[in-house]
């Protein structure tokens, strides 16, 4: 197998999950931001121009973040994050979901819409990022209300991929030069325990 990935979200998503699993494989790293991802060769692996994209042994190329999350947790089954048990697998689903809708969802939108690098994917609005901006207080808020129960991680006391995308709205939250209102004392204590893990350092945006 290989990945090919680089700096962006969702190549985040998946670099940090294999972290966290400990899942070591060849890796080529394409640039976003030049291009890269666009180009003849890519989009052969990948029409969409995206990454990350998971090289099979048999030639398949898997594309999308979760769909290969959960490729490499069953094919490497030590240090599940997407579940054990069925309840537990649905809680996962469940919470994954709703970090991409509720935390994940407002910042991906902010950033198609006001990075000059996505004009030519869409077309964008920037009242419509204006909008996405300001949800974003109120969806974080939204999550401090939730993890008053003194739960650890999103989904509970295990570190989950639902974590790992909360940590990918971090990622573009310290692109962004976001703001986290102080106030949210538990979302506060989240973000410190998942930014001291090692799956962090994945985030990192040269010049950010």
């Amino acid at each position: 197998m290989k990945l090919y990935a680089g700096v962006a979200p969702n190549a985040f998503r998946v670099l940090a999950f294999m972290e966290e699993k400990g899942i070591d494989l060849p890796i080529e790293t394409l640039d976003v931001m030049t291009g890269e991802t666009r180009e003849p060769k890519h989009l052969e692996r990948n029409t969409l121009g995206e990454i990350p994209v998971l090289e099979l042994e048999n030639g398949f190329f898997l594309t999308e973040s979760i769909a290969i999350c959960r490729y490499l947790d069953s094919v490497f089954p030590e240090k599940p994050l997407m579940g054990q048990t069925a309840l537990e697998s649905a809680q996962i689903e469940m919470w994954n979901r709703r970090m991409e809708q509720k935390i994940m969802g407002p910042y991906a939108q902010l950033g198609l819409h006001c990075i000059p690098v996505f004009a030519d994917k869409l077309e964008q609005v920037p009242d419509y990022a204006e909008t996405q901006k300001r949800l974003i207080p109120a969806n974080w808020a939204w999550l401090e209300s939730e993890m008053r129960d003194g739960r650890k991680f999103i989904s509970g006391d295990d570190f989950s991929v639902a974590d790992i995308t909360g940590m990918t709205a971090l990622m573009i939250d310290t692109f962004l030069k976001g703001e986290i209102p102080e106030s949210l004392t538990n979302v506060h204590r989240w973000i410190e325990s998942v930014k001291s893990r090692e799956c962090w350092k994945h985030s990192v945006i040269p010049g950010a």
